[in-house]
């Protein structure tokens, strides 16, 4: 492969490449809210005489090169998050603020960069002849992953019954190449109270100070060791073979999992009563050896909850916000 051809090409389509991205950033594109910038990529595509591009039921933008059986792909998710507050930007997130150095805007880096990249990545690859016989490359819009990471995906393999032999992220990794990351999943803590007045708490039964002893124990969950002193073994016991025979060599490759809380709740009739429940979101990163039933128990188990016994709700997040196009799935 002449490397130096694929740089002298990438060089040449520089300013449609950094004018393509500053068009994707110039569209606000929130998960569930991809229309405009899936209009924009289309019409790169098109101008850029891809072999079929479509839009698939849940929104995910789709462009082809090549002819083969066998398909090579290459995703970019499309949403963003929002920006926050306006006021902690040093200049417009939808203007895609250029400079010699970087582009700088909602999405730059993750991940329209990425999109950027891989539409004119596969442009080069047709232009220099390098998609290999009997392949074709599949590059990807997809939408909602900032929502549910994964669920893009999961609608392509199982609704377009479109199964690559081979997928790259174009997830920034600081011009790394990695060949795994760790699972995810979100986790929602519930504890029951009882009200009453704020002059007699001791009539109720505080939501909040049961949660608060939960939220000592998710802490510990995440960075206690697992010796055998600790009472809560921390996540970092995958790592070891005691613990995680069968993965935890390849635990020890993507690293340990983690926990975080990400939110509270809280419902009380008035700030002068006693909180009458309490509810936590937890932002779980998962390791090989680890999989939801066992996350979920693993909240279940902890001694704050089995102490509240059935005051306490270990659930996980459901979702079925509509896509773009309407699609729930």
């Amino acid at each position: 492969m002449d490397y130096d051809r694929i740089k002298e090409a990438a060089e040449k389509y520089r300013p449609d490449m950094v004018r393509f991205l500053r068009d994707m950033i110039s569209h606000p594109s929130e998960s569930c809210d991809e229309k405009a910038v899936v209009a924009c990529i289309k019409a790169e595509m098109e101008k850029l005489e891809f072999d079929r591009v479509e839009v698939d039921g849940l929104g995910n933008i789709i462009g082809w090169m090549g002819e083969g059986d066998k398909i090579i792909a290459i995703d970019s998710h499309i949403d963003t998050v929002g920006i926050g507050n306006i006021e902690n930007w040093d200049a417009d997130p939808y203007k895609g603020y250029e400079t010699d150095e970087l582009i700088y805007g909602r999405g730059g880096s993750d991940q329209e960069g990425g999109m950027a990249s891989a539409v004119y990545g596969a442009k080069i690859m047709k232009d220099l002849g390098l998609i290999p016989e009997g392949y074709k490359v599949m590059i990807v819009g997809s939408v909602q992953e900032e929502d549910c990471d994964g669920m893009c995906w999961q609608y392509i393999y199982n609704k377009d019954g479109i199964v690559p032999e081979f997928v790259i992220s174009t997830e920034p990794t600081d011009g790394g190449i990695y060949r795994g990351h760790r699972g995810r999943m979100e986790i929602r803590v519930d504890v029951k109270g009882i009200s009453c007045h704020g002059s007699a708490p001791e009539r109720g039964d505080n939501a909040i100070y049961k949660m608060a002893d939960i939220l000592a124990d998710v802490r510990s969950l995440n960075e206690n060791g697992c010796g055998p002193d600790e009472e809560i073994k921390g996540l970092m016991k995958m790592l070891e073979p005691e613990f995680n025979p069968d993965h935890y060599e390849d635990a020890r490759f993507l690293g340990r999992g983690t926990c975080t809380v990400s939110q509270i709740f809280y419902t009380s009739p008035s700030r002068c009563a006693v909180a009458d429940s309490c509810a936590i979101s937890i932002d779980r990163r998962m390791t090989a050896g680890e999989t939801w039933d066992s996350c979920l128990e693993e909240i279940r188990q902890l001694p704050s909850c089995v102490k509240y016994g059935d005051d306490v709700r270990v659930s996980m997040y459901m979702y079925d916000r509509p896509s773009w196009t309407g699609e729930v799935y």
